[in-house]
């Protein structure tokens, strides 16, 4: 546990929300698709990881209020990326559902994206590379808190 009342700590914290929030920055611009938000690119990708959800199982995952999310679905399945099924339990509900060219989509944009931080990477030394690889871990379960 940090002790952020330590000056090193508080210094560390910094400085990995300024590098997280630049890297993203730098990432969000090496996208496939420039008509799509970062939003709906992270809601295909929740889409792609998790497989069907409902608006609200998705509202949730994303943190977003449930109609903004409707909103974005429309958007997204007024593009062809997801479309919306029957719920098979509850027939009130629909079901989003990635679709073929939204995948398509993914895999280039995860590509493109790869390759950037590749590129980057080859800027490191050894020693840097393998501390990278072993924080790789601990940054993902950080994001999924």
């Amino acid at each position: 546990m940090p002790d952020l009342s330590h000056g090193g700590d508080v210094a560390a914290v910094n400085s990995l929300r300024s590098a997280v929030m630049r890297l993203s920055r730098r990432l969000k611009h090496q996208r496939v698709d420039e008509s799509l938000s970062p939003t709906e690119m992270s809601v295909l990708g929740t889409l792609s990881l998790c497989g069907s959800a409902t608006p609200g199982e998705l509202a949730r995952k994303e943190h977003v209020q449930p109609p903004s999310m409707t909103r974005i679905v429309a958007l997204l399945e007024s593009k062809g990326l997801v479309r919306l099924e029957p719920h098979p339990e509850d027939r009130r509900q629909k079901v989003v559902t990635r679709t073929e060219q939204a995948e398509v989509m993914l895999e280039e944009s995860r590509r493109k994206r790869n390759a950037f931080l590749a590129s980057l990477v080859e800027n490191l030394d050894e020693d840097e590379w393998a501390k990278l690889r072993a924080a790789a871990p601990v940054l993902e379960k950080l994001a999924h808190l």
